[in-house]
């Protein structure tokens, strides 16, 4: 369990068949060796990741949740507008 000063990070990634899977995590590199090993979510169990494109830092688990779930409303293009952001 993260400590409560720990900062949360939302991710990005790229999956085999071009789309893109968000998701949060206090350990990104960690967390896509688990997606690479098939241990991650759902989806990217049926669509290996193939990159982490971007990644933002957070100060707490709530702001980094809002902050992907606002992302996954957005369509492609716009999550593509925030990789360009990230950078």
């Amino acid at each position: 369990m993260a400590r409560p000063d720990t900062p949360w990070f939302l991710y990005l990634l790229e999956c085999r068949d071009g789309s893109y899977y968000a998701g949060i995590s206090t350990d990104v590199q960690a967390r896509f060796a688990a997606h690479l090993a098939g241990k991650g979510a759902r989806y990217t169990r049926a669509r290996p990741p193939l990159q982490i494109l971007a990644v933002r830092q957070y100060p707490d688990r709530a702001e980094a949740s809002r902050a992907e779930w606002q992302l996954k409303q957005q369509p492609r293009a716009r999550k593509l507008a925030w990789l360009s952001e990230a950078l």
